[in-house]
């Protein structure tokens, strides 16, 4: 009380707020940082611009008396949420407070995160969600649960609209996977987690022994299931990592990425490019450097670098604007498609488009994987993906076929007829049905059967066709290959392209929706 008899509200009001800052309060604090953790005030205190975050439902506490959470209620309820910037970029961002009752979901955080969530879509800014929970609050029943679905829905009405980012940097278990698959893009910091069921549930079910980084760790989920897009050692590099994405991302599907101004020359020409592509068609490279040689100096952040590695995508800048880039990987499996590459490519499209980043893709690739495996797994509904990406997309597009363009793999890797703007193509490019000895093992079967010598048939058979199909120009000729150019001409040329295709205007046909094959 004050002195003349009335309360204090200021008073009041600045506890209240002080005990929001503590979360779960001191001890708890220093146990997150025993665990070689953040809390969640230190996290946005990194994400954010200094003095840019406005925090909404500080004050806000659950009403369960059950299970002695009577006594454990806590300004915010686990959960930190507002607005702030991001390199002077406005975001919505919501995070979990582990030292509030294990940062654990409750009806009251959803109310929280829908609430953000709806805020940041009618403002159209991207939603940034920082993610450290053991799962429901299990004292909360079944209302946790139905919470999770009223994140869920909003996560897909916002879905191509605002870019949603998620960020992994603890446990995340059961239904909370869920809003995190939903969003653009899934990012885990080291010793964070995912999974479905539990170690010990998997080991009462099936008998099989796993961590909780065995099970689902970011290496798990980077190599293998592809669920994480970005992976970092520390929370700190993991939330420079969201930083950097931002940059080449709109603020929603009616904005351009924004522009930074052009630091590398838009006529510069790499020497070495010509020399990139080994003489033996059949000898490896790396297409990490053409793409490090072709667009703005140090400007590309691969997405998925880990999964189906035989698949490159990612960002970069070209003369300062956003670029995404699609490329086979021939230095793996000969840049082969298979169904995780499938996946991560179409997937990376369909992002692209919906944010409007044009889409660069390079064409290095013998055709599909062969295998019953692949058949089995099914790759023709997977590959079919690439292809509905493809054309469904109205970005601007661009290819450029740099070795191998063969089969059904050069018709879904944006050829022309996948609603491609422009189809460039190095000398070194080879564009046919099959390869050379395949062929003349179908067309010439009778001539090198008949021959004297068939061996000798076969070999010259073989340099005949490599002479007449192993080349651009026959696909030149043909109006599929739009001009064949030096590798090192390649900069200049999708600088020039892309200031005419700028302003591309293309639309799909009225419809609720497409049936993308899954």
């Amino acid at each position: 009380m004050a002195e003349d008899g009335k309360h204090d509200h200021l008073a009041a009001l600045r506890e209240m707020r002080g005990r929001a800052v503590l979360g779960g309060g001191r001890k708890r604090i220093e146990q997150q940082h025993a665990r070689g953790k953040l809390t969640a005030r230190e996290r946005l205190a990194l994400l954010l611009d200094e003095g840019s975050f406005q925090e909404f439902g500080a004050l806000a506490t659950h009403n369960v008396t059950e299970f002695g959470l009577a006594d454990q209620r806590y300004p915010g309820d686990g959960l930190v949420a507002g607005f702030g910037k991001v390199s002077g970029r406005r975001v919505a961002v919501f995070a979990q407070d582990f030292t509030v009752l294990g940062g654990s979901f409750s009806e009251v955080q959803a109310n929280k995160i829908c609430r953000i969530q709806d805020l940041a879509l009618a403002a159209g800014i991207p939603l940034i969600g920082l993610n450290d929970s053991g799962g429901a609050r299990i004292q909360e029943g079944v209302r946790s649960l139905a919470a999770y679905g009223e994140v869920f829905v909003r996560n897909v009405m916002a879905s191509g609209v605002i870019p949603q980012i998620s960020l992994i940097l603890g446990p995340c278990a059961g239904g909370a996977v869920y809003s995190p698959a939903l969003t653009d893009f899934v990012i885990m910091s080291e010793g964070s987690s995912m999974f479905l069921t539990g170690p010990d549930v998997i080991k009462a079910v099936t008998g099989e022994d796993v961590t909780a980084q065995s099970l689902g760790g970011a290496e798990v989920h980077m190599h293998r299931s592809g669920v994480a897009h970005l992976a970092a050692q520390s929370e700190a590099a993991a939330l420079e990592l969201v930083k950097r994405l931002l940059g080449y991302l709109p603020q929603n599907n009616n904005e351009d990425p924004p522009q930074v101004a052009p630091y590398d020359s838009p006529d510069r020409e790499d020497e070495a490019l010509n020399a990139l592509i080994p003489d033996n068609e059949n000898e490896p490279y790396d297409m990490r450097v053409a793409i490090a040689m072709i667009f703005d100096r140090d400007s590309f952040l691969e997405i998925h670098p880990d999964f189906a590695p035989n698949a490159v995508v990612g960002f970069a800048r070209l003369d300062g604007y956003s670029i995404g880039i699609v490329a086979n990987q021939p230095a793996y499996m000969s840049g082969a498609l298979n169904i995780d590459a499938s996946d991560k490519i179409s997937r990376f499209i369909r992002t692209c488009d919906a944010y409007n980043v044009p889409v660069i893709t390079f064409v290095d690739c013998p055709g599909f994987l062969p295998g019953t495996d692949q058949e089995f797994g099914g790759v023709i509904r997977h590959g079919a993906k690439i292809i509905y990406a493809y054309c469904e997309s109205t970005v601007p597009k661009i290819s450029i076929v740099t070795r191998k363009a063969m089969g059904g793999a050069y018709v879904a890797m944006s050829s022309k007829q996948m609603r491609t703007d422009l189809t460039f193509a190095w000398p070194t490019a080879q564009v046919a049905v099959m390869g050379a000895e395949a062929a003349v093992r179908v067309l010439y079967r009778d001539d090198v059967k008949n021959a004297p010598d068939s061996a000798a048939k076969e070999r010259e058979l073989i340099a005949y066709y490599r002479e007449k199909f192993f080349n651009p120009y026959r696909a030149a000729d043909v109006g599929q290959i739009d001009e064949v150019i030096e590798p090192r001409e390649t900069r200049p040329r999708l600088i020039r392209a892309l200031e005419v295709l700028r302003t591309k205007v293309q639309q799909n046909p009225p419809k609720k929706h497409g049936l993308v094959p899954s």
